[in-house]
């Protein structure tokens, strides 16, 4: 493809092959990141992922002082996470090692990714669109790290304290699998992440005409009943936790209507002008 080449007059062949080297360089980004993360192995495992195994985590002072505050005494205050984590297989410590990193590594690097992502796209818009849609990298950054850390801070300390304290009987003893602990982490934080995404989605669907804010209005009561089953999802089965989580989606999606609302009437006002 010749490098003076119009991205309009683009083939097909050549979009997959932009589309290529914006994959490639993203991947690239992941891995220098992974390669940072897997060297400081002691800051990511001890303080960050074994960190919600801690009775001191601060999520859980802060649950034990608003319980305090509300006048329920130490109903909400952990007193010992009762079970171990264990590695049972030989490459267990050192693959756990290894995909931490890479996850790290992709989260990290988030903001990069969305810059080749919107690379990719923004020719494509008129160039009215591109400056409406400016700050469309830190906006989806910021959203992602919000939830990452909403994932993080708030999802995983409760279903840990949930499921690590759950049992059938007194005669069982929680031996965890390492691989299980961290896969609870990662799918905590990896989905409060995506669906923190919810407006820049809804966003884009709106400019392609796929949804519209009266479609968003009318299907609120079905999107609530979405949000509880999502929350119940990623969030261990008890109904405080489930609450705690549905919040913010909702008001996710009330922002995400109003976003919609402010797409729609400017598209309204651009072909009125036409």
């Amino acid at each position: 493809m010749s490098a003076q080449q119009p991205k309009d007059e683009m083939s097909f062949l050549d979009h997959l092959e932009e589309l290529r080297w914006h994959l490639i360089r993203s991947v690239i980004a992941i891995l220098i990141v992974a390669i940072v993360a897997f060297i400081f192995k002691d800051f990511i495992f001890d303080v960050l992922l074994f960190g919600p195994k801690q009775k001191d985590f601060i999520t859980y002072r802060w649950f034990c002082s608003i319980s305090q505050t509300l006048g329920q005494g130490n109903s909400f205050c952990i007193d010992e996470l009762p079970f171990r984590i264990q590695s049972r297989t030989m490459a267990g410590q050192f693959s756990a090692h290894l995909w931490t990193s890479i996850l790290a590594g992709f989260i990290l690097a988030f903001p990069y990714i969305i810059f080749e992502f919107w690379k990719f796209i923004s020719p494509g818009l008129y160039e009215k669109e591109r400056k409406n849609a400016r700050g469309f990298i830190f906006i989806a950054s910021m959203l992602f790290f919000i939830g990452v850390l909403f994932g993080y801070y708030i999802v995983t300390p409760l279903s840990i304290n949930f499921l690590g304290n759950y049992s059938v009987s007194s005669e069982i003893f929680n031996d965890f699998d390492l691989s299980s602990y961290i896969g609870l982490l990662r799918a905590s934080v990896l989905a409060a992440g995506i669906i923190f995404e919810l407006p820049i989605i809804v966003y884009f669907l709106t400019k392609v005409g796929i949804i519209t804010p009266d479609f968003l209005r009318k299907n609120r009561k079905i999107s609530l009943v979405l949000v509880l089953s999502l929350s119940a999802i990623i969030t261990p089965p008890d109904i405080a936790s489930q609450i705690i989580v549905s919040i913010p989606i909702l008001v996710l999606y009330e922002v995400s209507i109003l976003i919609s609302r402010i797409v729609t009437r400017r598209q309204n006002e651009v072909l009125k002008k036409k």
